[in-house]
């Protein structure tokens, strides 16, 4: 970086940072330079000189001044004077909010035991780096999570990654290790993408810049879209293949026959690199492509285009999305998905996927504050025996038995919650919403930190914690959580909120009170400075002035020694390669091969719901101008996006008497919700999408309408429990629904 990182006068500077939530995003670390005048952002610039996102900012950045100064932020700790859902609240200090906090908690566990107090964190979010440390560093708690079912978002990626390469998230290589970038000698762009299941230019998922697919397509690499919609980047590709949700793994076991039975895979790879191939080759061999494209219901050429392609344009590359997370056959079509870059030779090579380590840095000292939970505790976390392949990969409870455990009190009686920046009832992340909130109901104390007043916050709170946006604080932004951190980036306060806290600086406050020996830190700066001197030969103050810290990359690591911890060369793995068949999957009661099975809910799973429900329903598209729940108090965001919306093809539309623009009702024998239509060819014909995360802040939030939560709540259509084998996957993007015109709402 050429500039200081803030420079200007005393009441008129400028500050180069790079961003992560808040407001939400995931840990991509795209650069900014904010203009503060008088202490008040005014202005928001791309910084062109940062070194993957050269400048371009997303629509949710450009925004950031209306998010920061918004009237309706809270900038205050809030206690509840009325009762719970009347939205009565009084300002407190933060002492006396950590006061109460930490006594409390300290009354609830010694009612009901340590594991009473429960921290459910958001996604994406800086807070999802604290959260753990919360409840096992501070509350000294085995009992976090995230309510999404089935650990539906990023979880089951990371772990089926880890299970079959022994490695971190898998990322396709768009040079961002590289300081010269696309220029860089050792660098190749890849050839032929596949982006299957994933919308990276709308959200810029957990650690890759989305707008890199066009820097590579400018050099070109050609796309290939699998999403039962037509994305921007669809309209574009090469090949868009519109298959039926919840396929993904039958498509992508048919591709690997194609490459396979076609001799195009890489046979040196394959013979010193991969485990279990022969058996491998035969469970591929029961899919052929024939019979597959009537699966998905696309066309049969298509398969063998893009496998043939795939393999045969050296490098080539692939990226897997939530797709593979919220389908209850994500994890075997994730692992089907990794066999297809291992075996035609892209993994750890220029152009290919980057690999590194399943946790490191700051995502180490994460898992490493599970130390200050009692012998037993950690292993005895809900869940986490009935699934132990889920329990060793995610630190977390299982959601869905925490559900259960919550209306229940079996195996506990968790009676705190501490809810991080979640709006845990919209509909974001848990199926069966109405079931949580009658769940949550039941706690003695409930926290919410978050930024606005949301209707979980109105729900259920007794304290509110006003958490910071990413301009008022300082911090370290890691791409993909540290499981392949490209950069280091520097979050460098730009405004001075006194009283609002970062994620980590409410740790830091409760720790004092609850457990101050294992948090050795005077402050944030403190914190980040002594983490960073403890993995590299800078600390915090050098990372501001750098801006961005790119360690470079080395490729072939496999190969080199540098994957394993005894030095050898392979893969960390218990049969030291790529496990085409799985040595794990079978102690977990696992298929150790993928396989496809039917969702819980289609057609031809429930032939006697298909008449009534023939729709398949998917939800969970990203969209520019929304975070999940998130942005929708912004003004101008919502003017481009003012309700929820479902898409319907013209078919399906015309078919069930649905003009674009009409509300109509989503519905099935759960429950229904109310969006508007919004009829266009880019969806698949029998299938409907409909947004999430929607609520209307414009509304009464008092209950028993809490901001309109439930309206446009299309997760109160979809099934508790309905996950894979191993806990992970759900069926957000696999259920069966009707649709009608809704009746008294305006078109």
């Amino acid at each position: 970086m050429k500039e200081e990182w803030k420079w200007g006068t005393e009441d008129d500077y400028w500050v180069r940072t790079c961003a992560w939530s808040a407001p939400g995003c995931h840990p991509v670390g795209c650069g900014l330079k904010l203009h503060v005048v008088n202490n008040k952002l005014v202005g928001v610039e791309g910084d062109e000189e940062h070194p993957v996102t050269k400048g371009r900012l997303c629509v949710r950045c450009l925004t950031l001044p209306e998010y920061v100064n918004h009237p309706q932020r809270i900038t205050h700790p809030l206690k509840r004077v009325g009762e719970r859902g009347e939205n009565k609240w009084a300002p407190i200090s933060w002492d006396e909010a950590f006061d109460t906090i930490a006594e409390k908690s300290k009354e609830l566990q010694a009612k009901y035991g340590q594991d009473t107090v429960m921290v459910i964190q958001g996604t994406g979010r800086n807070a999802a780096m604290y959260a753990c440390p919360l409840a096992f560093g501070i509350f000294k708690s085995s009992t976090t999570l995230m309510g999404i079912s089935g650990y539906s978002c990023y979880g089951p990626r990371c772990a089926i990654a880890e299970f079959v390469f022994g490695t971190g998230y898998p990322e396709l290589d768009f040079a961002s290790y590289f300081p010269d970038s696309y220029d860089h000698p050792g660098y190749e762009v890849p050839k032929y993408i596949i982006v299957w299941g994933k919308m990276p230019l709308t959200s810029n998922g957990d650690g890759f810049f989305g707008h890199s697919l066009i820097d590579m397509m400018k050099r070109g690499s050609k796309i290939v879209t699998i999403d039962p919609r037509i994305t921007w980047l669809g309209a574009h590709a090469d090949t868009a293949i519109r298959l039926r949700p919840g396929t993904d793994a039958a498509l992508a076991l048919a591709m690997l026959n194609v490459i396979i039975s076609e001799d195009l895979y890489d046979h040196d790879f394959v013979e010193n690199w991969t485990y279990g191939f022969d058996e491998f080759k035969e469970r591929c061999a029961e899919y052929p492509p024939s019979e597959v494209a009537k699966i998905c219901e696309i066309p049969e050429e298509q398969i063998y285009k893009v496998a043939r392609e795939f393999a045969t344009n050296k490098p080539s590359s692939l990226m897997w999305g939530l797709t593979f997370d919220q389908t209850t056959t994500g994890g075997q079509a994730g692992h089907a998905a990794l066999a297809m870059l291992a075996i035609c030779g892209y993994v750890d090579v220029p152009g290919g996927v980057t690999i590194g380590q399943p946790s490191s840095f700051l995502g180490k000292w994460r898992v490493d504050t599970r130390s200050n939970l009692a012998p037993g505790q950690f292993e005895n976390r809900i869940g986490a025996k009935r699934f132990p392949a889920a329990g060793k990969s995610q630190w977390v409870c299982n959601p869905d038995i925490t559900l259960e455990c919550l209306e229940t009190d079996d195996p506990i009686k968790i009676r705190m919650a501490f809810i991080q920046s979640t709006n845990i009832i919209s509909p974001t992340n848990n199926v069966q919403p109405q079931r949580w909130y009658a769940g949550l109901k039941k706690m003695e104390f409930t926290v919410v930190s978050d930024l606005f007043m949301t209707p979980t916050a109105v729900a259920f709170a007794d304290i509110f914690l006003p958490v910071a946006t990413f301009a008022e604080m300082d911090g370290v932004v890691l791409p993909h959580y540290g499981r392949n951190p490209f950069f280091i980036g520097a979050i460098n306060k730009a405004v001075d909120n006194p009283g609002v806290k970062s994620d980590l600086e409410i740790d830091l406050g409760l720790a004092k009170r609850l457990n101050p020996e294992a948090w050795p830190y005077k402050d944030a700066q403190d914190f980040y400075d002594k983490q960073l001197r403890a993995s590299y030969d800078f600390g915090f103050d050098d990372l501001r002035k750098m801006g961005v810290y790119q360690g470079g990359y080395t490729y072939g690591k496999y190969a080199k020694g540098m994957l394993r911890g005894d030095g050898l060369p392979g893969f960390n793995t218990p049969s030291t390669k790529i496990e085409l068949s799985s040595l794990l999957f079978p102690v977990w009661g696992e298929d150790p091969l993928p396989y496809y099975h039917e969702p819980y809910y289609s057609k031809y799973s429930h032939p006697e719901l298909a008449e009534e429900y023939p729709l398949v329903l998917t939800t969970g598209g990203r969209k520019y101008t929304s975070f999940h729940s998130e942005h929708r108090q912004i003004k101008s965001l919502r003017e481009i996006d003012p309700v929820a919306k479902v898409t319907i093809n013209p078919v399906d539309a015309e078919k069930y008497g649905i003009k674009n623009g009409d509300w109509v009702t989503i519905e099935n024998w759960l429950g229904k919700c109310q969006m508007k239509a919004w009829v266009t060819p880019t969806i698949k014909e029998g299938v409907v999408h409909c947004e999430h995360g929607w609520w209307y802040p414009e509304e009464d939030p008092t209950e028993p309408n809490l901001s309109g939560v439930w309206k446009s709540n299309v997760n109160m259509l979809l099934p508790h429990f309905c996950v894979g084998k191993l806990g992970f996957g759900s069926i957000y993007k696999e259920m069966m629904c009707k649709i009608y015109k809704a009746q008294g709402l305006d078109g």
